[in-house]
């Protein structure tokens, strides 16, 4: 895997709902306050003391709900808890089964036979800043399943859901290891375009947004949806208009077999990559022309220099069992959120309620804090709001249930999510 910070997951590849299960109780007790936070008590979060009662979901898997009073009012929490030093629970990728595209976690984690799970990263939901372009469901991150690399991450002025923490990026990443623990890292893409003697380096992997004056690469993994997205927003602000100035190479089995001068759609058969350009990565794709011998590589590169079966994007909140600086203490929302704990050994899966009782939520330091309270080292913030979403099974069932009131009122499809499953 190499040394340092140039060790990369070699996956590089050549190319020659349901109704929400069981009901909040408003009568969980309000537990002992953590200490005080933006101006009030944060009360609750540790599964300790008069904490109410875990439940088995399955052997190492483990599930709560209770109260907490945070700065804009009670709401309500809801865990799992996932022991990876059982040989038989592992954390993986739900996915809808395609980068660019949506699904509900309880569908998700039904097929996959998961056990419980979350929802995932933030995604590319709207598109109402480029009217005529269709949102295409993918997420702002990398994405790894069961060792395969699915995608890389967008530009961070490109991404969707609330200001990134100072000194972060949509390279963040919460993974599971060779090893078996769960990290928090950062995955930069590192792949290349060489034709006729010429690298090109590679701007962007199954992405709904590209660099400007890049090459992006789109494989099967992708799917069906509209390349043209990736051509919209700058390096610098995500309601840029899309260029005008784009190309389109389609190669299979290491040759070019057709060019187009926009990006199209389609499902991207085996074998087959095509190559996305914009600016001046778009006048390199045009001195392509069919036949052209073509070679693509492509890589992440971990900082921690570790090789990944799992990862996905979010955005950390806790490093050393203290938030980070600049966390935001205003905005309360529903959210979900992991936290890390016994050097990754034990991963808390949190979702917070989004019953209208329930709905103001927590600010992203009051979810660090609550993070902390529960014996986390780290935290990573995942998506929010009406995407929130816990599921799990219940004692003898043979499937999940949802275990939150999602805000929407019914569950939101979601570009991906985390999936604890059994063996």
């Amino acid at each position: 895997m190499g040394t340092g910070r140039s060790r990369t997951i070699r996956t590089a590849r050549r190319t020659a709902g349901r109704t929400v299960g069981r009901t909040a109780s408003r009568s969980v007790t309000v537990l002992t306050a953590l200490g005080t936070l933006a101006g009030a008590a944060l009360v609750g979060g540790t599964p300790a003391g008069a904490a109410p009662g875990w439940t088995a979901v399955a052997p190492g898997v483990t599930y709560r709900q209770y109260d907490v009073t945070a700065a804009a009012g009670v709401t309500h929490v809801h865990l799992l808890s996932a022991d990876l030093t059982d040989a038989h629970v592992r954390l993986g990728l739900l996915s809808p089964g395609a980068v660019a595209a949506r699904d509900t976690v309880s569908h998700m984690a039904g097929r996959q036979g998961a056990v419980a799970g979350v929802n995932g990263d933030f995604f590319n939901i709207s598109e109402a800043q480029h009217p005529g372009v269709a949102p295409t469901g993918a997420s702002v991150g990398p994405a790894i399943a069961d060792g395969r690399i699915l995608k890389g991450a967008v530009p961070d002025a490109q991404r969707f859901g609330p200001a990134l923490p100072p000194g972060t990026h949509t390279t963040a990443v919460l993974g599971v290891g060779a090893d078996g623990r769960a990290h928090l890292d950062d995955l930069s893409l590192s792949g290349s375009v060489t034709a006729a003697g010429r690298r090109t380096p590679l701007g962007g992997l199954n992405q709904y947004a590209l660099p400007e004056n890049s090459v992006g690469a789109y494989t099967r993994a992708w799917g069906s949806a509209s390349r043209v997205r990736a051509t919209c927003g700058s390096d610098t602000e995500r309601a840029a208009p899309c260029s005008a100035d784009t190309y389109e190479v389609t190669v299979r089995h290491g040759r070019v077999v057709s060019v187009s001068a926009r990006p199209g759609s389609g499902a991207v058969a085996a074998g087959t990559t095509v190559l996305v350009g914009r600016e001046a990565g778009a006048q390199r794709l045009r001195a392509l022309t069919e036949g052209a011998r073509v070679s693509v590589r492509y890589a992440l590169a971990s900082g921690r220099g570790a090789a990944y079966r799992f990862a996905l994007g979010g955005y950390p909140v806790l490093s050393g069992g203290q938030p980070l600086p600049g966390l935001d203490t205003r905005a309360s929302a529903v959210r979900t959120a992991v936290g890390l704990a016994h050097g990754g050994r034990t991963v808390y899966l949190v979702a917070l309620d989004g019953a209208r009782s329930y709905r103001t939520g927590m600010t992203i330091a009051e979810v660090a804090h609550l993070l902390a309270g529960l014996g986390a080292t780290e935290g990573f913030s995942l998506d929010g709001g009406g995407s929130s979403t816990l599921v799990a099974r219940p004692p003898g069932a043979a499937s999940v249930t949802v275990r939150n009131h999602p805000s929407d009122g019914s569950e939101r499809p979601v570009a991906n999510g985390i999936g604890v499953f059994t063996r």
